[in-house]
């Protein structure tokens, strides 16, 4: 099996390239230096030469703050990026796996989101991912994987940016009434190469197991990097943004028990196995 990835810089594509050649599946990882994927004539042509059995798309715009003023931008790559990629999957009837987020649902309330919940995004980048899934989810052979705080090696992420405010100041105040699961893309990559390699087609969400708000995340941090740092909890308000953020990010498992894949480990565990990782 031939796979392209797209983003392949950033950390989700990163691992999965890694994940599938540890397997001895040919991944083919692109960026944009390689495939624009704004680019429909260059998306054609790179898919069609490079003769892939599927495509794993992660690129995407994620500056969450900045797509509130880029809003053409941000939809530039987040619909229609993957609009054209979606295009050549459909003509060479071939697999389409695509990443969304949480951010596609309102955020309220505190019971899980389930897989076909009703849609109703809270910010300018959650409807440009809502506006990617309604695309990708009318091809015969499509993949959509929701997924939520997201840490890997490859770039930076709450857990970099918690180590670092921590030996610089001693001190934190993290957010305590967003609630959600954190995700290494570690984890998630080998769910999704297990994925693609069958036809179990859909929408699934996939976060490692457990929940937590952003405070007891930091905390957790901290305890198992040893590093003794105050954190004080705050509400939102503290730390005013652009973008609105959800407070619910519970994301509800069920499809993927229903389709026999097996869920991620605890976040927990995920996040001892990242540090040990980084440490080195």
């Amino acid at each position: 099996m031939k796979i392209l990835v797209t983003g392949v810089k950033g950390q989700l594509g990163y691992d999965i390239v890694n994940e599938c050649q540890k397997r001895n599946i040919e991944a083919i990882g692109v960026d944009i230096d390689e495939m624009d994927i704004t680019n429909a004539k260059q998306v054609d042509e790179v898919i069609h030469n490079t003769n892939a059995d599927a495509v794993i798309h992660c690129a995407a715009w994620t500056a969450v703050d900045k797509a509130e003023d880029e809003v053409e931008l941000c939809r530039k790559v987040n619909r229609d990026g993957t609009e054209n990629i979606a295009n050549v999957c459909k003509e060479l009837d071939i697999p389409m796996m695509y990443f969304s987020t949480d951010y596609v649902f309102n955020g309220l309330g505190e019971e899980p989101w389930n897989e076909y919940d009703y849609r109703e995004p809270l910010n300018v980048y959650g409807q440009t991912k809502y506006e990617g899934e309604l695309i990708v989810e009318k091809l015969p052979k499509h993949f959509i994987i929701r997924i939520s705080w997201v840490f890997g090696l490859n770039g930076n992420n709450f857990i970099k940016t918690m180590l670092r405010l921590g030996k610089e100041r001693g001190a934190v105040s993290v957010v305590d009434d967003q609630i959600g699961s954190p995700t290494y893309t570690y984890d998630l990559a080998k769910l999704c190469v297990d994925m693609i390699q069958t036809q179990e087609y859909g929408t699934y969400h996939a976060t490692n197991e457990g929940i937590c708000s952003w405070y007891e995340f930091a905390c957790e941090i901290f305890k198992q990097a040893d590093i003794d740092v105050k954190v004080t909890p705050v509400d939102s308000n503290a730390f005013p943004a652009k973008a609105k953020r959800p407070s619910n990010s519970r994301m509800n498992k069920g499809e993927l028990d229903r389709h026999g894949f097996n869920r991620l480990p605890t976040w927990q565990d995920a996040l001892n196995r990242y540090l040990k990782i980084i440490e080195e």
